[in-house]
């Protein structure tokens, strides 16, 4: 369902429920269901035909979503099951999203933002006994595919929706996808109401608010979850507690990783705890939650004649303990246990122990850590373990301890780019704006003696090292594109207030027609250039760049002005 062709009444129970909050902010002109394509691509229902075996409902033909949105036969989920995967999109195939979200990905922070060239899968998968069926069983996932790696968020809708749909079918479908057409666009730091089936969800870039419905707003109760895209770190990690700062730098460094699990909730939530575990840094390689022999990528990913590529893989097919023996570093999950109970320690195996899936949960590597193992967080932990401390108190302490330990290694990196910045006062209105210093491995590498790690972490060992390797990795190309990109922008921001600064009418009094015209055009394009990618100007730098263009052009002969008055051609 991606809301074609529907014509029918737009009216939800929801429409009609007291909300408290500020009023909607006002948002330009949309069409019908863009409103929708800003939060979903579009919803599947994945049912198993007798002939095909898994397909989309409607369709005829089978697809990697197909195969994705349903767990391996050996995993044996029984009941519901939640867990999400991740595709690439085709290539040259555009995203429905289109524009709506761009503001939104300039202010969100890095685990907020649009996966661009990969969707998301989140799967409510249904399997209960039935002896109407021939297979004897029920067998039925309902799946949101969007750009937005919202997690928390997607599976929190999916507990709403997916119970209802297999209910009452088709029309329930219909109801939320009208729903979600009424929500306004994701917006970083703004609480949005969000109605759902008879439910308003409240949500912030920070938090995630549902408020179930009722008669009047003061029966309404109120769920709070602390996220809409963290997965429970201590939970997923539980299993190889013992190990996690070692899994910080191998997931740091862009290493090839698998996670072999029993089922593709724990392998899709121990596949995204890695990933966040070094936020605030984003992770720049391709990561897949949950990985089936039937994904596109399948043959790319297993061949054995180039080294693996830097990507982080969850499956729970045994095959693949097999197929993947060759990579260097592979984490066994077990059952994952309730946080009340204590995790065995487990030394770091060789991978030639590991035959089966059937092996003992652990980490399987012959990697040697940089960093001295830190036992103060280790021993926090237990702890709170045997003082049956909350999970989400557990989990905060793990996130937090991820946290600085990231941030006390990017800190010296941002030093040291942001002294490749020029000098403000090299800029000037009438040339060009100057260029970045380039990035020098040894120059950056001397500024650590005196301005390293060691000054906000006490951990020691050969950082040195560990920065060497960074430097190699795709998550440090990634961090230093988009850095650059940014301190670019800014340069192109204050050459741009410098301009206005400018009295440009008494500038063109020294040039000549053919002059002053080229400075309008040159002026234009850059007003357009720097409202396309949202140069960070200060307040009325951009209106007032508009004043002086047209103050130039009423200075001009009324031919001229007619033509410069012309929008470009596209």
């Amino acid at each position: 369902y991606s809301g074609q062709g529907d014509t029918g009444p737009r009216i939800s129970p929801a429409e009609e429920m007291p909300v408290d909050g500020p009023p909607a902010v006002e948002e330009p002109l949309l069409l019908p269901w863009d409103r929708f394509s800003s939060w979903l691509h579009c919803i599947c229902v994945v049912g198993f035909d007798l002939e095909l075996g898994q397909a989309v409902e409607g369709q005829h033909t089978k697809t990697s979503i197909c195969y994705l949105s349903f767990p391996d036969s050996n995993s044996g989920c029984l009941g519901d099951t939640q867990f999400c995967f991740r595709f690439r999109q085709a290539a040259g195939r555009k995203s429905s999203l289109g524009c709506f979200l761009d503001h939104f990905d300039r202010d969100a922070p890095v685990c907020l933002k649009r996966d661009q060239g990969y969707y998301y899968g989140y799967v409510y998968f249904r399997q209960v006994r039935d002896k109407s069926l021939k297979r004897g069983y029920f067998q039925k996932s309902l799946v949101l595919i969007s750009k937005l790696p919202y997690v928390t968020f997607f599976h929190s809708l999916l507990k709403l929706i997916a119970p209802e749909y297999f209910e009452k079918q088709e029309p329930c479908l219909e109801a939320a996808c009208n729903d979600i057409d009424r929500w306004p666009t994701p917006c970083p730091g703004k609480i949005l109401t969000l109605p759902i089936m008879g439910v308003v969800m409240k949500v912030t870039a920070i938090f995630f608010l549902c408020k179930i419905s009722g008669q009047c707003s003061d029966s309404l109760v109120s769920i709070i979850l602390p996220t809409v895209h963290e997965v429970d770190l201590f939970r997923c990690f539980h299993p190889v507690f013992f190990h996690i700062q070692m899994l910080w730098e191998l997931v740091l460094l862009g290493e090839a990783l698998v996670v072999m699990a029993p089922s593709p909730a724990e392998s899709s939530d121990t596949v995204l705890a890695l990933v966040s575990c070094i936020s605030p840094l984003c992770y720049c390689s391709d990561f897949r939650p949950y990985f089936t022999i039937h994904d596109s990528e399948f043959k790319e990913y297993t061949t054995r004649t180039q080294a693996p590529p830097s990507v982080i893989l969850g499956v729970t097919n045994p095959f693949f303990a097999k197929t993947l023996q060759h990579w260097p570093h592979i984490i066994r999950i077990g059952d994952m246990k309730q946080a009340g109970e204590m995790a065995k320690q487990m030394k770091v195996k060789k991978l030639k122990n590991l035959k089966t899936l059937d092996s003992k949960p652990g980490v399987y590597t012959a990697y040697k850590p940089f960093l001295n193992k830190d036992e103060d967080i280790i021993k926090q932990l237990q702890k709170g373990v045997q003082q049956k401390r909350p999970s989400a108190a557990q989990n905060a302490i793990l996130r937090r301890y991820f946290l600085e330990l990231t941030q006390s290694f990017i800190i010296p990196l941002e030093r040291y780019v942001a002294s490749l910045m020029p000098l403000q006062k090299s800029i000037s209105p009438w040339k060009s704006p100057p260029q970045l210093r380039p990035f020098i491995q040894e120059e950056f590498m001397k500024t650590l003696e005196k301005a390293g790690p060691q000054l906000t972490s006490r951990l020691k060992g050969d950082w040195i090292g560990l920065y060497r390797q960074f430097l190699r990795s795709p998550n440090f190309d990634g961090w230093f594109r988009n850095r650059r990109k940014e301190m670019t922008q800014k340069l192109e921001a204050l050459h741009l207030e410098a301009l206005c600064e400018e009295d440009l009418q008494l500038r063109i009094q020294k040039h000549t027609e053919v002059e002053t015209v080229d400075l309008v055009l040159k002026l234009k394009e850059k007003l357009v250039s720097a409202e396309k990618d949202q140069l960070p100007v200060k307040p009325g730098t951009l209106p007032k760049l508009q004043a002086h263009i047209e103050s130039i052009i009423l200075s001009l002969p009324e031919d001229l002005q007619g033509i410069l008055h012309k929008p470009p051609s596209p």
